[in-house]
């Protein structure tokens, strides 16, 4: 373990984890402040699943689009400082990395920290391509299921800002924290905890439990919970090629 660490005290690793904090949550504010002077821009973005010419709606057969409506008098206000603090999150996300990395290193063996340097330089891109495949993905998918489906003629599907919001954060921000799989996987083959013969006896209680996230995450109609699945799993099988032997 290194010398540093050793001579450390617990007040000293506490106050290492305060600066740690206080440096990621810096960033956070500081990448939400930019993104709270370009609210057009912003939204341009976030409400572009909505609209006609969003790439998935442009594949043959496909013809969707949706208005949202707000029923709250400050919905709109909050919903703006929700949305770039969570984009502020998600561009500063490299950086908190970085910063636990920073804080656990000294902690570690030689070793220990070649294996964990390995996962973490995996880790922003692998939450990236979660993000991009909630956005591009897996939300239009679960857009359209909940727009055009009714249990009646009668009743006609109003989206309100807020429920189309919640939406958008479970389908991009939380995919892409699932999709960090594979870097946990790594530190932990790395580390001799885990090793792929065991992750190929564990396939099939695997895909079971990939359907079980799936299924809190999208709705309850099959195909979306197949949609997100799918990647999932194939992040599985990323895991046992990444991992040792």
């Amino acid at each position: 373990m290194a010398g540093k660490d050793a001579e450390m005290s617990f007040w000293d690793h506490l106050e290492e984890l305060r600066g740690t904090l206080f440096r990621s949550v810096l960033a956070v504010v500081l990448f939400s402040a930019i993104f709270l002077c370009f609210p057009k821009q912003l939204f341009s973005v976030v409400l572009w699943p909505t609209r006609p010419d969003f790439l998935l709606y442009r594949l043959p057969g496909i013809d969707f689009s949706m208005e949202l409506i707000n029923i709250a008098l400050s919905a709109q206000f909050f919903v703006y400082l929700k949305v770039s603090v969570l984009c502020g999150v998600v561009l500063a996300f490299p950086y908190i990395v970085y910063e636990i990395w920073k804080f656990i290193v000294p902690a570690l063996y030689d070793n220990e920290r070649k294996a964990v340097r390995t996962a973490f330089s995996l880790s922003s891109g692998l939450f990236y391509l979660g993000v991009a495949v909630g956005y591009f993905v897996v939300l239009p998918v679960c857009l359209m299921f909940f727009v055009n489906f009714s249990v009646s003629d009668a009743i006609q599907n109003t989206i309100s800002l807020g429920s189309y919001m919640s939406m958008f954060t479970s389908m991009v921000f939380l995919i892409g924290i699932l999709f960090e799989f594979p870097t946990i996987i790594l530190v932990l083959s790395n580390l001799g905890i885990l090793n792929r013969s065991q992750l190929k006896q564990w396939r099939k209680y695997a895909f079971v439990i990939i359907l079980i996230l799936a299924a809190f995450i999208t709705p309850s109609d099959p195909f979306s919970m197949f949609v997100l699945a799918f990647p999932l799993y194939g992040l599985f099988e990323l895991s046992i090629l990444l991992c040792k032997k």
